[in-house]
């Protein structure tokens, strides 16, 4: 039998994340793994716990002052976060 279609490894493992349904996850994991590049070492040394619920990232931060300041650029920072997954992750961003 001769083939007459060739895909390339990159191609075949693309097709069945998505048709596993593992994309969202993996852009989700992605996005948290982002979170010290983006952001940089300093405010990450100030963030406990990061999840994502329904579109929403949740970040625990340990400072209150950062907080307010973070809260103020969050649409910026869902725009540049998602950037960095090259998807739309999330929507919003929840900093407690």
């Amino acid at each position: 039998m001769k083939r007459t279609e060739a895909s390339s490894i990159g191609d075949l493992i693309r097709h069945y994340i998505r048709q596993e349904s593992l994309e969202t996850p993996l852009n989700e994991h992605r996005l948290i793994k982002a979170w010290p590049e983006v952001l940089g070492p300093i405010i990450n040394s100030y963030t406990q716990e990061l999840f994502i619920k329904n579109q929403v990232l949740y970040v625990h931060l340990t400072s209150a002052v950062l907080r307010q300041e973070l809260m103020m650029g969050r649409s910026i920072l869902v725009r540049n976060l998602n950037q960095k997954v090259g998807a739309q992750v999330i929507t919003d961003i929840i900093f407690r």
